[in-house]
């Protein structure tokens, strides 16, 4: 009964919350279509986008003590904010259909999307990382990383579902998409907030009792959380940098009719790295020895392209293209690793006290990388090189740069250095505690 317990009252909530949330990441999907809908440019629309991440990690940042108090409070917080900002979403881009170029439903967009849904995206993310760490107290990577790896894996179960309702839903199906998964993500996430309990035997500890606040245990290791955060931050930033470019570097190796299909493979090493790393790292004695691993590969795939220019050379040999490849994957795959392993590394140093308002104040990286890593991306993209026309592989051409992919690599391996001078100097480290 026990261990059916685990998984009704963790596990299987956990998965209903993050695999709901997790769908903020088919935006690109869409985006297109929302831009021409309302009749505004797709760069303008993006920043929804953007918001929905900044947001996200605020939200977190500022919500944890809520988190930490009450989780029914904060899943349904977040099951309410998220199908709104969903179905909110839906009457602006209605209403940008039917008043074209009308700056009210741009605006619109940005609060529904970016704000309300963004508030959804916090709490929902906190809520089960906690209660999975109590249930699971002997692995508790493996059961942060499975919740997190749903977050991941939403992308790729949602965007197939998204496309065939685009698809049959005819001319106004952009604004009925958005009004049907509201509902549905709704009820799967009020499931969520149901069945989500901790332990019947926890109490939390007499210090969080008393009132003791997040930031003083943050102040009792400083160095480290500013590592962590660091770590945390340096990871998404260059995970978004690439990944925001990875189509466009496929159909630069000469793979554009393959695109779709690795693109969804990258987004299963990006799941995968979710649930393998942070399981991986049970069976360490020092969790932060994970992080070393996943950066150091980041960083010989990275080195590895930059020696052989292998993006920039068009038509290239079978092992060039291999080696960006293998790139895309590693990096997918410490991107999903370094948001699994987060909370369980805080856990290590900081204990189970105040964990998820801890680990909200940590999120504010995600806030702050949501803003940065795709942007530096298309900086460096659109000031280095200059643009060229390819075959799309399917008798059209398009036109890609592939000297300013190749550019942007130049950046990530200077970050993922800082990020591993972090991991050995800062964070150090941390012995895991069974029972916080």
């Amino acid at each position: 009964m026990k261990v059916q317990n685990k998984w009704i009252r963790a596990a299987i909530p956990a998965l209903l919350l993050h695999c709901s949330i997790g769908t903020v990441y088919c935006w690109s999907i869409f985006s297109q279509e929302i831009a021409e809908y309302i009749g505004f440019s797709k760069s303008a629309t993006e920043w929804a986008f953007s918001f929905a991440i900044f947001f996200l990690g605020m939200s977190a940042a500022f919500l944890g003590n809520v988190v930490e108090k009450d989780i029914h409070r904060s899943s349904l917080i977040a099951s309410i904010c998220f199908a709104a900002g969903m179905a909110g979403s839906g009457f602006f881009i209605w209403y940008g259909g039917t008043h074209k170029g009308n700056i009210l439903s741009l605006i619109g967009i940005y609060v529904c999307y970016g704000f309300i849904m963004g508030i959804g995206l916090g709490t929902g993310y906190l809520s089960p990382v906690k209660t999975l760490m109590l249930w699971f107290q002997d692995r508790k990577g493996l059961a942060t990383g499975l919740a997190v790896a749903g977050f991941g894996a939403a992308k790729a179960i949602a965007s197939p579902i998204m496309q065939a309702l685009l698809d049959s839903l005819g001319d106004d199906g952009i604004y009925k998409m958005f009004l049907i998964l509201a509902c549905v993500y709704f009820v799967m996430m009020f499931v969520g907030h149901l069945l989500l309990a901790k332990p019947e035997g926890w109490h939390e500890p007499a210090s969080q009792e008393k009132g003791a606040r997040p930031i003083d245990v943050i102040k009792t290791k400083p160095v480290v959380f500013i590592g962590i955060w660091l770590m945390f931050y340096i990871n998404i930033t260059c995970g978004l940098a690439l990944i925001s470019q990875e189509k466009m570097i496929i159909k630069c190796i000469g793979l554009a009719g393959m695109a779709g299909v690795l693109a969804s493979v990258t987004a299963v090493f990006n799941a995968g790295g979710r649930l393998g790393f942070s399981a991986w790292a049970d069976t360490m004695k020092d969790r932060n020895t994970v992080y070393k691993i996943m950066i150091i590969l980041s960083i010989v795939a990275t080195g590895l392209v930059i020696a052989t220019q292998g993006i920039t050379k068009m038509g290239q040999p079978t092992l060039l293209m291999v080696l960006v490849l293998i790139l895309l994957f590693v990096v997918n795959a410490g991107y999903g690793g370094g948001f699994s392993n987060v909370p369980t590394l805080l856990s290590d140093h900081y204990g189970m006290q105040n964990i998820s308002a801890i680990h909200g104040i940590t999120l504010s990286a995600w806030a702050f990388a949501g803003l940065t890593g795709n942007q530096l991306a298309t900086f460096i993209v659109n000031h280095v090189g200059s643009p060229i026309d390819i075959s799309d592989g399917h008798g059209g051409t398009i036109s890609v740069n592939p000297t300013g992919y190749q550019a942007v690599l130049y950046l990530t391996i200077c970050l993922y250095a800082i990020a591993l001078a972090c991991s050995f100097f800062l964070v150090g480290s941390g012995k895991k505690k069974a029972k916080g």
